[in-house]
């Protein structure tokens, strides 16, 4: 299944409670949730005051994306948040193994990031234990940047790779996602596409009504 996932590190936090019920009342099914330490990234965006909440007021699927070093020792904190799903960075995980099994063992489902420079080979000892890869087709730590094009063939090889393992596993690309280039990537592999700009700047309900004709423009192409 395609989903949307709009990023609310691009949204007015002024109005983010309205905004997140503009994007729920749009049929929005995932809420992605950019966490930033400054410390891996040297962004610091919000913790988990925040997304505490929200979460009171929103059924949206949580979409955590924890961009921190050494995420582990945080995952209980961001479970009680409200987290349905945390993503780490496989580059800022000493143990990623440790680090699956223990989203895992908190019944949350479990995402793995890659940076545009990273291999997939990082994936070969735990794929068959997660549910999500994110491939960052930007730079992590800031919004607003440019689509790296390479990042469309590494979608189909991680598609070809999940293919070989015999699994099922959502792939969600995060970074200078639009309409105009959305059907490239959903080509390419992906099925969850993450979006902070386009969907906050301007029209909310506009924006998400383009990715949807998007999205139902790939379908009837594809017959899905």
């Amino acid at each position: 299944m395609i989903k949307l996932a709009p990023s609310i590190l691009a949204a007015d936090f002024n109005v983010l409670g309205e905004q997140i019920k503009i994007i729920e009342g749009a049929g929005v099914q995932y809420l992605h949730i950019d966490v930033m330490d400054g410390n891996y990234v040297p962004s610091i965006s919000f913790g988990t005051p925040v997304i505490k909440s929200i979460r009171k007021n929103s059924k949206l699927i949580f979409d955590v994306h924890l961009m921190v070093d050494e995420p582990i020792r945080l995952l209980e904190d961001f479970k009680e948040a409200g987290a349905d799903i945390i993503t780490v960075h496989a580059e800022a995980c000493k143990d990623l193994t440790a680090t699956i099994e223990k989203i895992k063992n908190m019944g949350l489902r479990i995402g793995v990031s890659l940076n545009p420079e990273t291999g997939l080979e990082i994936l070969d000892n735990v794929i068959k234990d997660i549910d999500m890869v994110l491939i960052m087709s930007v730079e992590p730590g800031a919004g607003g940047q440019a689509f790296i094009p390479s990042t469309l063939q590494k979608i189909k090889d991680l598609k070809e790779k999940v293919n070989k393992a015999g699994i099922t596993m959502d792939i969600e690309v995060d970074g200078g996602i639009t309409p105009d280039n959305v059907m490239e990537v959903l080509e390419a592999g992906a099925n969850i596409i993450v979006s902070g700009t386009s969907v906050f700047r301007g029209d909310i309900q506009k924006n998400i009504d383009l990715y949807n004709e998007q999205f139902e423009q790939y379908k009837r192409k594809y017959n899905i």
